[in-house]
């Protein structure tokens, strides 16, 4: 399991602002989950860490930032599920 911050350097939709704007986790399994810190957060789980990129970086605005030192146990990319 790794810790991470969704860091987002530009605003594009005038929403989130600019900072650290979530809190994330990636399991071990390639499964994350995403906490945002506003008024009315809301906690999202999602099927990789690429897909919490994809609906979330904005083209290169918002970039994932590692909390923990450790590498991930799982290849980034690589949806995997329990069998």
């Amino acid at each position: 399991m790794r810790r991470f911050q969704l860091v987002r350097d530009r605003d594009v939709s005038g929403v989130s602002g600019t900072g650290v704007v979530a809190d994330g986790v990636l399991f071990d399994d390639g499964h994350a989950v995403t906490r945002w810190r506003a008024k009315i957060a809301q906690t999202c789980a999602w099927d990789s860490i690429d897909h919490v990129e994809a609906i979330h970086g904005h083209g290169g605005a918002t970039r994932i930032v590692w909390v923990d030192d450790a590498e991930p146990t799982v290849q980034l990319g690589a949806s995997q599920r329990w069998q």
